[in-house]
């Protein structure tokens, strides 16, 4: 058993080595936190569990949809927004005017172009915004719908061609797979990601397409 004398000698010391510190220029470093996944599931084995859970049902109606019960990009600074995170996050060698992304370097994963101009450049909603509508979203309000067109926690938005962006539109994986089959891995997982954390719904057809896509993955080198 410490005595109390004991216990105060350990406080004297404790105490001079903290000013010790101090003097010396240290100060405790705060632990970074760790930043979002980008895949947000991680193992193969995990997503296929994850897109075994999805609710299978035939696609709702359009009836009443518009993007502006999506609202986005919102405000991430001054004079800037999501869409200027996500071209910040996917670019290299970004030029940056306040907040504004006005140059960079971008490689399209869904098409494998390159792009230095950021106006040639759209950010790509993984599960357009349409299909969430007919997945679910119909249900939620502007708020909640809100929040999922503006994720940047889960694998939800991507800096992309605008030409593979308009031509996936709103169509799911049996619809639409990107050009660049190297991708196809990531692009399967991702859309389990989002739906199965936004609790959104699947066709048959569409599960079908992303088991089938996940079929072909070597989980331990995918791309």
């Amino acid at each position: 058993m410490r005595t109390r004398s004991g216990r105060r000698v350990a406080g004297v010391v404790a105490v001079a080595a903290a000013l010790a510190l101090v003097a010396a220029g240290c100060s405790p470093v705060d632990e970074p936190e760790a930043p979002p996944s980008g895949n947000g599931s991680g193992s193969g084995g995990n997503v296929s569990k994850q897109l075994g859970q999805l609710t299978v049902a035939s696609a709702g109606s359009m009836k009443g949809y518009s993007r502006d019960h999506f609202p986005h990009w919102r405000n991430t600074g001054k004079n800037c927004d999501v869409r200027d995170s996500v071209l910040k996050r996917d670019g290299e060698d970004i030029r940056l005017s306040g907040c504004n992304v006005v140059g960079g370097h971008w490689e399209s994963v869904y098409d494998s172009r390159v792009f230095t101009d950021p106006s040639d450049v759209d950010i790509d909603h993984t599960v357009p915004l349409a299909n969430a509508w007919r997945s679910g979203a119909d249900e939620w309000d502007d708020a909640k719908r809100g929040d999922f067109a503006n994720d940047l926690t889960r694998p939800q938005l991507f800096a992309v061609s605008a030409s593979s962006n308009r031509a996936k539109g709103d169509q799911d994986p049996s619809q639409w797979k990107p050009a660049n089959r190297s991708y196809w891995c990531k692009y399967a997982e991702n859309w389990v990601t989002v739906k199965h954390h936004w609790r959104l719904t699947v066709t048959s057809a569409e599960k079908a397409a992303l088991t089938d896509m996940l079929g072909g993955c070597t989980w331990a080198s995918k791309p």
